[in-house]
């Protein structure tokens, strides 16, 4: 960071940065079982008992803060937020009461719940990991920086569990009596809470400002260490009932359980349409063409040329595929699911599809286009935040048998494959199209496999139709655009990417519905309770959006 612009407060900066990390707390166990209101008691006052350990050890934190801070008003204030804790911890018992709880005497503390006050206490006593502390913290400006250092170690809990709560909180009915958690919910979206986070992150700022950029970078790493702390801490308890998530612990392996996953590639796993990555890299080809070439279309065509014929080619696919979607959606929307109606209505892509890749054909854009140049630019493809990791992850993952298969319409599986070539990740099966080749170049012919949502599914379907019948199988298909609508609907579990309005409005033309994941999990978990299972079924006509790869890794995998 070296050096971190805290204009506007480094508190607030560090949230926004790794606010991603409460993805892996909201998603476990305890808080999709809490948020459906149907957490076992004793896993609740388990989560109690450890939360006291640590709120004793916020109180030592903010002891030893206020005896290194040198400013009379900082440790005012470090005073107040240390008398805050020990006024819940006194009133500790009288809460859990009100709540409705009994707390029990015993209460050992956990590995994850030691690890956490080790943190804390070991930071406020200016031991920081890997950093150099001299041996005794003497001078007021070192220990000002061991203050700001435990601030900074403690903000990220108060403002993640403010942050969580209001999510659960917004799930809720206000006029609910029978959540037995909601008491304990609505204490954390108080305004007295929401203030006594505001406050630490205020003299978090304030301590801050004299800072080096080294120093601010050491916080930065604290406040990180402490979120990856809390996925730790509510990870690890101990959930004594069936729960939806993670997705993978619902597979059973002495059964032969296995877990399939399908994905889409453009703007799924990527941050760029490969298309046009592809005539990026024949302009450039282009550019660098030797002038006494062999006569072929793409050396009589200059880069501007092409560029100028890639953008024409484009514009018209634009135009084109929007006049499609609206001859769809001038029908009357539909008053339930109707996957019949959706399938006839997304025929008509097939057409228009296959007219805009003989096109591409005809244009000689795509010709001359070396393999190996195509291999490196999916080698250094952007992919979203957390795709890799999650494939990674989940493949290397000894208790769960995984198969992946990427459907795309990608003219060319060597750019998805090269793209998935580092990391362990060459298990991965490859469905699309191919550019046909001569010697290591391209002939500008498109292999064509996959040029319609009618095609992918019928990929997918012959994929399920050749899996082991005996055992059993669990499908998850990720997609995000438009050719993907019928496979999504067709999986156990269909999660849709990012935020596509036109996907959305076809799917909503023919009774679709779209549910965030997260409320999506806990009407899922109480029907662990209402109706005695949680069985995904396909055609159900809902489909779960997530704006991350974080959202799917965490309700698949856990953190």
């Amino acid at each position: 960071m070296g050096g971190m612009d805290v204009e506007g407060g480094i508190a607030r900066k560090l949230w926004n940065k790794f606010r991603s990390e409460s993805v892996f707390v909201n998603y476990t166990p305890f808080f999709v079982c809490l948020a459906a209101g149907n957490l076992n008691t004793d896993a609740f006052l388990h989560y109690i008992s450890q939360h006291v350990h640590l709120l004793n050890a916020f109180a030592h934190a903010y002891e030893l803060a206020e005896e290194c801070a040198d400013d009379e008003e900082d440790k005012k204030a470090i005073r107040k937020l240390r008398k805050y804790v020990q006024g819940n911890l006194k009133s500790h018992d009288s809460y859990v009461r009100e709540w409705g709880f009994e707390l029990s005497e015993e209460s050992n503390l956990t590995n994850a719940t030691v690890k956490y006050i080790d943190f804390l206490l070991a930071t406020a006593s200016g031991r920081i990991e890997g950093e150099k502390v001299p041996g005794k913290i003497a001078t007021p400006f070192e220990k000002t920086r061991v203050a700001a250092y435990t601030l900074g170690a403690i903000a990220p809990c108060m403002r993640l569990f403010a942050f969580i709560n209001k999510e659960i909180q917004a799930l809720l009915d206000p006029n609910d009596s029978n959540h037995i958690y909601k008491k304990w919910i609505d204490h954390y979206c108080s305004q007295n809470f929401e203030a006594y986070a505001c406050r630490i992150e205020e003299l978090l700022d304030t301590l801050s400002i004299c800072l080096t950029g080294e120093e601010l970078d050491v916080i930065e790493k604290l406040y990180h260490q402490c979120m990856r702390l809390e996925v730790d801490f509510f990870s690890s308890q101990p959930i004594i009932q069936e729960a939806v998530v993670p997705l993978s612990r619902t597979l059973d392996l002495a059964v032969g359980g296995q877990l399939t996953i399908f994905c889409d590639f453009d703007l799924t796993c990527t941050a760029f349409d490969s298309s046009a990555i592809l005539a990026e890299i024949a302009i450039i080809t282009m550019q660098k063409a030797d002038p006494d070439g062999s006569e072929t279309q793409l050396t009589r065509m200059s880069s501007a040329d092409l560029r100028s014929t890639w953008d024409a080619l484009s514009t018209q696919y634009t135009e084109e595929f929007v006049q499609c979607v609206e001859s769809i959606t001038l029908t009357e929307t539909v008053k339930s699911f109707s996957y019949e109606g959706l399938c006839e209505a997304l025929a008509q892509f097939a057409d228009f599809e296959k007219k805009a890749n003989s096109r591409v054909v005809e244009s000689g854009v795509l010709k001359g286009l070396n393999q190996e140049d195509i291999k490196r630019a999916g080698q250094s493809l952007i992919l979203q935040d957390g795709c890799k990791g999650f494939f990674q992850k989940i493949m290397k993952n000894e208790n769960l048998t995984t198969v992946v298969h990427i459907l795309s319409y990608c003219w060319c599986g060597d750019l998805i494959r090269s793209a998935f070539s580092s990391g362990d990740l060459k298990p991965l099966n490859v469905h699309s199209n191919e550019l046909a080749c001569e010697e290591s170049l391209t002939t500008g012919e498109i292999i064509k496999k996959l040029e319609s949502p009618l095609e992918k599914l019928q990929a997918f379907n012959n994929i399920l139709n050749n899996r082991d019948k005996d055992c059993q199988h669990l499908t998850v298909y990720i997609g995000g655009s438009v050719g993907d609508l019928l496979c999504v609907l067709e999986a156990d579990i269909g999660i849709v990417m990012g935020s596509s309005p036109t996907l959305r409005r076809l799917g909503e033309q023919f009774g679709v519905s779209f549910m965030p994941l997260f409320p999506g999990l806990v009407a899922k978990q109480k029907e662990v309770v209402e109706v005695g299972s949680s069985n995904w079924k396909k055609l159900s006509g809902t489909l779960y959006t997530v704006s991350s790869w974080d959202e799917i890794h965490a309700f698949i995998l856990g953190s």
